[in-house]
């Protein structure tokens, strides 16, 4: 449907419009939707329309039946789970990116946003203290964040054995360890479960009262293997030794993975920042910049110390893909098309500042 220039102005600032009234409302709203607006969910589902319908009418459809009907996760007096509100610079900065409508895979395909993805990766690896040559990339969140780590981490622990697991695959692979504590989040285990790591074949050492993991506790480590570590546990936020554990996996040469979907971010409090005392000395790292950064949904980190093992997991090739002599985007995330998520990192942090 074309637009005269006028139109598409109107609509945007109506929605605009729409959605600064949304978020003025939540402070005198209940968290949850009423069941009433819940069952006029109902009306949206109509047969589909054989006949174009004006995109102001979808737009107002939306928000007068949908928005009631939302859980006022953006708000102040939610406090489920963990999730939140997004930051006033960040939110902007996805409604201008909606416009752009970039594909970031490639540099060729969006300069700004490859560039943004740059520089925010250079700040977190600043406020989480990482080894200075760290890389990475934007994800959905920390299960794809953790599954994206954990695939650099089973391309790392093959070839030192011999093996292109990307080439090959698992068939007549030499097997792998996976070591996790007790208390491992759940996401982890889908990431094991997605890469053919299995997710009961993981061996789970004992967790303290807390949910450390007791490294005393850690088994003989032999062959390839992976230990997953744990900065900040779902129900207690504790975090486990991670200096103890990581020196006893490195001097076993096994590749150490750390989930830190919201602990990670201790690092950026100097309070807190004692907690994570031996996580820079891992080999991936995995977070959520939805969280504590407070972006729009959806936004995951993963980053590694060595991002060539991610490069060889992620790797792509096609003719038609232009890839140029600078970090490609689209070789550190298991997304070729997906939207510029690093816009909404860089801004947040701009924001805020150190």
């Amino acid at each position: 449907m074309i637009m005269k220039r006028n139109q598409l102005r109107d609509l945007l600032k109506t929605a605009a419009d729409r959605a600064s009234r949304y978020l003025e409302g939540l402070g005198e709203r209940c968290v949850a939707p009423t069941p009433e607006a819940i069952e006029r969910l109902k009306e949206l589902d109509a047969p589909m329309p054989n006949d174009p319908v004006e995109p102001a009418k979808v737009l107002a459809l939306l928000d007068d039946i949908g928005s009631p009907a939302t859980i006022a996760s953006a708000g102040r007096r939610y406090f489920g789970f963990v999730t939140g509100g997004t930051l006033p610079a960040a939110l902007a900065v996805n409604w201008l990116a909606g416009a752009w409508d970039q594909c970031a895979g490639l540099v060729t395909l969006s300069p700004v946003a490859a560039y943004l993805e740059e520089i925010g990766i250079q700040w977190l690896r600043e406020i989480f203290g990482l080894p200075a040559k760290s890389g990475g990339g934007f994800v959905t969140g920390a299960t794809m964040a953790n599954f994206a780590c954990l695939a650099a981490a089973r391309h790392a622990v093959l070839e030192r054995a011999g093996w292109d697991v990307e080439s090959q695959g698992l068939f007549g692979a030499p097997p792998i360890t996976v070591i996790v504590g007790q208390d491992v989040h759940v996401s982890l285990l889908k990431a094991l479960g997605l890469l053919g790591l299995g997710r009961d074949r993981a061996v789970r050492v004992p967790a303290d009262n807390e949910g450390r993991m007791r490294a005393e506790l850690l088994p003989r480590i032999s062959g390839p293997t992976i230990v997953c570590i744990q900065a900040g546990e779902v129900n207690t936020g504790a975090f486990d030794p991670a200096a103890e554990i990581c020196a006893r996996a490195h001097r076993d040469a096994a590749w150490v993975h750390v989930d830190g979907a919201f602990g990670l971010w201790a690092a950026a409090a100097p309070t807190r920042a004692h907690l994570m005392a031996g996580f820079n000395e891992a080999d991936s790292w995995a977070t959520d910049a939805h969280k504590w950064l407070n972006v729009p949904y959806d936004c995951g980190i993963a980053l590694l110390r060595d991002v060539r093992h991610l490069n060889s997991a992620m790797s792509t090739s096609a003719a038609y893909l232009v890839h140029v002599e600078k970090r490609e985007p689209n070789l550190h995330v298991p997304e070729m098309s997906r939207r510029a998520r690093g816009v909404e990192i860089w801004a947040a942090l701009m924001s805020l500042g150190r």
